[in-house]
């Protein structure tokens, strides 16, 4: 089903012949995002993004979005740590239009100084709307504190600051630096052949820039020897909190084990933080976590809105729980259920064109290579629960645990203490 072709200028063709689909999902992908960026440029790459929305010399911020949406389809993009995506899904038989339409904002977009300024206000805007979300704001505390002085702890739409100090030549540089040939990937998900999309693309792919992939800094540096807390005093009807820590790359075979781990913590309504802080003890609506892993690091993260004089009681759970992990066998019956969601979700996330060329960019630009989902499910159901206890022994630790938090109280001193056992 994946295929995959080197050209000769170092672009790469990917595709999903998926001929029971009626769309075809087009994601043209670059391999670069926040964490390339200098601290006086920070948010440069999300900057970039929002501007080759804003018109080519062809088409005009208007015909983008109508060359798309007026053939039934849909258009977006999204800058992460470590990558950017700019893509687009209709029915197949518009491929070479979506195609079109994303080669003009990756090669001939204008960036007018007027966009560029009305742009940087736009942003500030979205920044101003994420401060007002403390659910959001919580996260780049928490980001803060996993990665000090580095730029995966800076916020990926910048700052006011940055913001501020980035001009247009600095754009244009960062994006013919960056956005070159050897860096960038087409992945089609549909019932389009890999030859045929090859040959559809040949024309633009000669028009890229030659260069080379960009280089980042690495967290190697980065030491932790106690917990560390971070507040900010919002007036709120809720405290928002989320416990991070640091864990394993995606090159490390431990990651197989953490993310079944994170099934068991929070990942769903089953899941021992949901059942005990929502469903036993009524402290909270949302509880949830997440894992993310990058190239050279990765986290764990624990989210959650509670009553303010439920924080405490809440805290103690969550650290209850990891430390139980650490000390105790999961059970067999635990451990099938967890492995068998964690599949599951896999399964059904991969039925879209548009999630077949996620898992395609996101393995490429991560492993040069396209992995297949086979694979990493039997790397899941091969997870046991001694290898389980050992990465959380590894990682769930109280000198690794960092703790963010939105609230109008000031308990800091006490939630640090919280955090040892």
């Amino acid at each position: 089903m994946y295929r995959l072709s080197r050209l000769p200028n170092g672009l790469i063709v990917a595709t999903a012949e998926l001929p029971n689909m009626a769309s075809a999902a087009v994601g043209l992908w670059v391999g670069v995002g926040g964490r390339y960026e200098a601290e006086r440029i920070s948010g440069a790459a999300h900057f970039i993004e929002h501007l080759l929305f804003k018109g080519t010399r062809q088409r005009s911020a208007r015909q983008i979005s109508e060359d798309v949406e007026g053939i039934g389809g849909y258009l977006n993009a999204f800058t992460t740590e470590e990558h950017t995506c700019f893509h687009a899904r209709a029915h197949a038989s518009r491929f070479g239009e979506l195609l079109d339409v994303l080669a003009d904002m990756f090669l001939n977009s204008r960036f007018a100084p007027a966009d560029v300024s009305k742009e940087r206000d736009v942003i500030k805007e979205e920044i101003a709307m994420y401060r007002d979300q403390p659910s959001q704001l919580v996260h780049e505390l928490l980001h803060e504190s996993l990665w000090p002085d580095h730029p995966l702890g800076r916020p990926l739409t910048g700052t006011e600051k940055t913001l501020d100090s980035i001009v247009r030549p600095d754009l244009l540089e960062f994006l013919r630096k960056n956005y070159a040939a050897p860096n960038t990937l087409l992945v089609v998900a549909g019932p389009l052949r890999h030859a045929e999309v090859v040959r559809a693309f040949k024309p633009y792919a000669k028009k890229f820039w030659d260069g080379k992939k960009p280089a980042f800094v690495p967290v190697n540096g980065i030491g932790q020897t106690a917990p560390v807390f971070r507040a900010q005093k919002k007036q709120t009807e809720q405290t928002q909190l989320a416990l991070g820590i640091r864990a394993c790359s995606r090159h490390d075979d431990r990651r197989f084990a953490l993310r079944v781990l994170n099934a068991i913590v929070g990942e769903s309504m089953s899941s021992r933080l949901f059942q005990i802080l929502r469903e036993d003890k009524g402290l909270a609506y949302s509880v949830y976590s997440s894992w993310a892993f990058m190239e050279d690091t990765g986290a764990l993260s624990i989210s959650a809105g509670l009553d303010h004089d439920a924080v405490e009681k809440s805290l103690r759970v969550i650290v209850r729980e990891l430390r139980s992990l650490t000390e105790t066998l999961v059970g067999p019956g635990e451990l099938r259920r967890a492995r068998d969601f964690v599949i599951g979700q896999m399964e059904l996330n991969l039925e879209s064109t548009e999630s077949q060329m996620n898992w395609i960019g996101e393995s490429i630009l991560a492993y040069e290579k396209i992995i297949s989902p086979a694979e990493v499910k039997d790397r899941i159901a091969a997870v046991t629960a001694a290898a389980m206890r050992n990465a959380a022994r590894e990682y769930l630790r109280p000198e690794r645990m960092n703790l963010a938090v939105v609230s109008p109280m000031e308990n800091g001193g006490r939630l640090s203490e919280l955090m040892r056992w």
